[in-house]
C-alpha cells in the first residue's frame, strides 16, 4: 500500500461494550484530538449494525476534526469487540461508508482483541491477555494470529470476571447450603451486596446484563483471597486458566513477550501473582511485561502505520482486514 504522505491524518476507533471512542491525528503530529460517546454500537440477526456504527461514530469524528484542524482523513483503524463472529456486514459495509462520509481511502477493520494486542506490545511477537467480564488471549509471531478462548460466559472466557464472580457466588452457596467447598466470608460478601442468596438465582437469571453482574462479584472474591483459603483459590484456578490461553497462542520462537491488559486485572496482587506463578511453569523463559496501552492507543498505532503505507501486522479474514478503496 503506497500513496500515502508523513502529513497524511488518520482516524482511529475503539468500539466495545461501554461505547465509541475516537482519535483524529496525523503519523507525524500523534492524536490531535479525541472524542467520546457512552452508547454502544447494537448488533442484529446480521451482526454488528454498520448504519448504527456511523451514525454514532461521525458526531464524534466530526467534534473531533473540528478540534483538530483541517486534517485530510485518509486511513482509518477500527477496533470493534465482536468483529471476529459478528463483522460480516461491518466489513462489507463501513469500508465505502467511510470513504462516503470522510473520504477515507484505506481502511483496517480488526477485533478489538488484535488492538488490544497492539496497545499492549506494540508490533512484536508475543501473547496478550485481554480480561474484563469475558476473557481472551490472542497472539502473533508476525506470520499470523492464534486466538484463545474468548466465547462467551456460557461457554469459555475461563479465568475473567464473570468466571471469577460466578465462582465465588457458588462458593457463598455451598456454604448456606452446608455443603463442601463453601465460604462463610463470600457468603457474607454476597448477602451484602445482592441480600439473601437465596434469592439470588430468581433476581440474576432473568437480567440481560448477567455476565457484568457476575463479574461485579470479582472484586469481592479478590477482596477475600487474603484470609480465605476458598477464595484464594478460585483466584488460583482463575490464574491457571489465564496461563494456559497464553500458552495456547504463545509463539515458541524468539523472544516473545507476554503482556495482560484490561479491567480484570486491576483485582491485583491477589490475581498476578499466581499468575506470575503458572506463567513462569507453562511458559519458562517468557517473560510478563507491562501492556503499554489500551485498545485504543492499538488503533492510534495502526492507524498512524496504516496512514503511511501498510500493517507490518499479518492479515486474517476474522481478526483483521484491510481495504483500500479507489481514489487513492
Amino acid at each position: 500500500m503506497t500513496g500515502a504522505s508523513a502529513g497524511s491524518g488518520f482516524l482511529a476507533v475503539d468500539s466495545g461494550g461501554s461505547g465509541l471512542r475516537a482519535v483524529v491525528g496525523t503519523a507525524e503530529r500523534g492524536p490531535l484530538a479525541r472524542a467520546a460517546s457512552g452508547e454502544p454500537v447494537r448488533t442484529s440477526e446480521r451482526g454488528i449494525d454498520a448504519g448504527h456504527f456511523m451514525a454514532r461514530l461521525l458526531p464524534l469524528v466530526r467534534a473531533a476534526a473540528a478540534e483538530a484542524g483541517p486534517v485530510p482523513l485518509t486511513a482509518a483503524v477500527v477496533g470493534a469487540a465482536g468483529l471476529a463472529s459478528l463483522g460480516d456486514a461491518l466489513r462489507a459495509e463501513l469500508p465505502g461508508a467511510l470513504a462516503r462520509e470522510l473520504g477515507v481511502r484505506r481502511v483496517a477493520l480488526a477485533a478489538d482483541a488484535v488492538t488490544a494486542y497492539v496497545g499492549a506490545l506494540g508490533p512484536r511477537p508475543g501473547a496478550v491477555v485481554a480480561g474484563g467480564t469475558g476473557l481472551i488471549a490472542i497472539g502473533t509471531d508476525l506470520t499470523g494470529w492464534r486466538r484463545a478462548d474468548g466465547w462467551g460466559h456460557l461457554l469459555g472466557d475461563c479465568g475473567g470476571g464473570a468466571w471469577i464472580g460466578r465462582a465465588g457466588l457458588e462458593a457463598a452457596l455451598r456454604a448456606h447450603d452446608g455443603r463442601e467447598g463453601g465460604s462463610a466470608r463470600l457468603l457474607a460478601s454476597a448477602e451484602e451486596v445482592f441480600g439473601p442468596v437465596a434469592g439470588l438465582p430468581g433476581a440474576l437469571y432473568p437480567r440481560p446484563d448477567r455476565p457484568a453482574v457476575l463479574a461485579s462479584f470479582a472484586p469481592r472474591v479478590a477482596a477475600c483471597a487474603d484470609d480465605d483459603p476458598v477464595a484464594a483459590g478460585i483466584l488460583r484456578a482463575a490464574a491457571r486458566h489465564l496461563a494456559a490461553s497464553a500458552a495456547a497462542v504463545c509463539p515458541t520462537a524468539g523472544e516473545p513477550r507476554v503482556a495482560v491488559t484490561g479491567g480484570l486485572f486491576k483485582l491485583g496482587v491477589p490475581l498476578l501473582e499466581p499468575l506470575d506463578e503458572e506463567l513462569a511453569k507453562r511458559l519458562p523463559g517468557v517473560r510478563r511485561v507491562p501492556a503499554e496501552g489500551d485498545p485504543l492507543d492499538g488503533a492510534v498505532r495502526m492507524a498512524a502505520e496504516l496512514s503511511t503505507g501498510a500493517l507490518t501486522l499479518p492479515g486474517d479474514a476474522a481478526m483483521l482486514s484491510v481495504t483500500t478503496l479507489s481514489g487513492d
